[in-house]
């Protein structure tokens, strides 16, 4: 399941080019750019791994919250 953490890699090799390039707030930019692609990847491949075992995935938070609607 770990297709998309190809992302982190070419994420890595920017912050690299960027400190190379004394570029240092894009590399740190770059950082929390990778935390959230983390984030995000493990979001995606629970979600995925609920629908493999048949788990609804329409549980949790309704997006527009309370009264919405």
């Amino acid at each position: 399941m770990m297709r998309n953490e190809w992302i982190l890699d070419v994420l890595a090799d920017l912050k690299t080019f960027a400190l190379s390039n004394d570029l240092p707030s894009l590399a740190e930019h770059l950082d929390d750019t990778a935390l959230v692609a983390m984030a995000e990847i493990a979001s995606l491949e629970e979600r995925m791994k609920r629908q493999l075992h048949g788990q609804d995935t329409n549980t949790g938070t309704y997006p527009g919250g309370f009264g919405a609607g």
